[in-house]
């Protein structure tokens, strides 16, 4: 009979609120939140479309703040330029953010797709906020959705979709311009579409991929798409901080029931939970939080201002929906640092520790010297001579002139084909040398040699190369 009546409790598991029993799409109307976290939540939300409607705008040193261009292999990543050749950094970034992902999901639940993920930001602040102003609250667009097509439904399905369309078309220029620049964007924009037909083709693309998804799929990504819901499923514990509904208060020992003035609940057993249901009409995924943890809630915190509001307007105290942990709620026990998560802590110290150094030791120059294919070494009576390709890239944003090379290990000389070289801002420059060195400064066949690279005097970059020559016989 228990386990009947745990089976019971958890058949909310077996489906999601976003399809119904007969597997059609139930599109989730909810209530317009307001309260505290709401306003706060709509201030981190501007204060993040601010930067990302920025950020491919704003000039470092002329470099662009954030760059992601990989048909061409340049990144700018706040303001700095990185190449394919500093691949090792980005792995190391990715490391980090994942485990400092892991590491917050372990604390604080999901609170990054409510707070800060783009696709809840522009869906719940952009996009939401649109159908509101047409269409109306919850019981409005619900009522507007079954309405026959008359001319009021036709005109504000046409005022949003084209609205959606608009917007959609803007974020995919956006977008587009964290790909290959602003500064293309901007180019192409000037110029005209039918100059670039090719690029309207893509930016069109990205718009319906951006309207299915606002307009339409909405918090099916969520729940549905987003890996990062099932990556907290085995992430979380009894210990991690959620948006959670206080069970021990809400049920009380008779659980739950409508609220009636000048009642003593705790005399009859019911809890303080009045099952007003406000929790489940503001939540954008469809759910009942009072049923515990589910992979569907974003920690958004809608129901947790929507119960407050109750609460108030019955004179019970806020809190029945809260940030806590289950042990907090159901042993009052605080949150307390454990073995796990001191050790995802060390790790995220030293990968993140790791990273610091090796974007200290980058250098501004990357040299790479390399014996040219199919050439044997040229002798003569006291040399031995050797020819390179070299290959230099300058990660700046300023020409790097007079470039000569030296060698800094043994005594020889280097003669570079054509003279000096030049490197334009961010460029990469190829160039031919032979290294000349005495038969009696070589220690063996294969000398590995260290080599500098100069301009105008100054030490730029070292590199390292093999030098070949005759078997030496002591």
């Amino acid at each position: 009979m228990q386990s009947e009546n745990n089976s019971n409790k958890e058949k909310f598991r077996d489906s999601i609120g976003t399809i119904t029993e007969d597997g059609e799409r139930n599109f989730i109307h909810p209530k317009k939140p307001k309260g505290r976290y709401y306003n706060y939540r709509t201030l981190v939300s501007w204060a993040l479309l601010t930067f990302f409607i920025a950020a491919p705008f704003i000039k470092v040193k002329g470099n662009q703040f954030l760059l992601f261009d990989v048909i061409d292999r340049k990144f700018n990543i706040f303001g700095f330029p990185f190449w394919p050749q500093d691949f090792y950094l980005l792995v190391i970034s990715m490391l980090v953010s994942i485990v400092f992902i892991i590491l917050f999901t372990v604390i604080f639940g999901r609170i990054f797709c409510g707070w800060m993920c783009p696709q809840t930001i522009f869906l719940e602040m952009v996009f939401r906020k649109i159908e509101y102003l047409i269409d109306g609250d919850r019981s409005k667009q619900i009522k507007l959705s079954k309405q026959a097509w008359d001319t009021e439904k036709i005109t504000k399905r046409v005022l949003k979709w084209s609205v959606y369309f608009i917007l959609s078309f803007l974020i995919a220029n956006i977008f587009l311009s964290y790909l290959i620049g602003s500064d293309v964007v901007i180019k192409y924009v000037l110029e005209g579409p039918s100059n670039h037909i090719g690029i309207l083709i893509n930016l069109l693309v990205f718009t319906a991929v951006f309207y299915f998804i606002f307009a339409w799929f909405r918090e099916q990504v969520c729940i549905i798409v987003c890996p990062y819901g099932r990556l907290q499923g085995v992430l979380l514990d009894n210990k991690s901080i959620n948006v959670a509904y206080d069970f021990v208060r809400g049920e009380g020992d008779n659980g739950r029931k409508t609220f009636r003035k000048n009642e003593n609940r705790e005399e009859i057993g019911n809890g303080d939970c009045i099952d007003c249901k406000q929790c489940v009409q503001v939540c954008p995924t469809g759910i009942d939080i009072r049923n515990g943890t589910q992979l569907e809630c974003v920690n958004c915190t809608a129901c947790i201002d929507a119960c407050d509001n109750m609460m108030d307007k019955v004179g019970f105290d806020r809190g029945l929906i809260r940030y806590a942990s289950e042990d907090e709620i159901e042993k009052k026990e605080k949150f307390k640092f454990n073995a796990r998560l001191i050790a995802y802590s060390a790790v995220l110290t030293i990968l993140f520790g790791i990273l610091v150094i090796m974007l200290f030791l980058r250098t501004d120059v990357e040299a790479t010297v390399l014996r040219l294919p199919g050439q044997t070494f040229q002798s003569t009576e006291t040399t031995i001579k050797n020819i390179y390709t070299v290959t230099l890239i300058n990660k700046t944003t300023k020409d790097i002139n007079n470039i000569n090379i030296k060698l800094l290990s043994i005594k020889g000389n280097v003669i570079m084909v054509g003279g000096k070289l030049s490197i334009k801002k961010q460029g990469l420059k190829d160039g031919t040398l032979f290294i000349e060195i005495n038969k009696s400064d070589l220690k063996s066949s294969k000398e590995k040699l260290k080599l500098g690279i100069f301009s105008n005097g100054k030490l730029i970059e070292t590199t390292t190369t093999n030098f070949t020559g005759p078997l030496i016989i002591k």
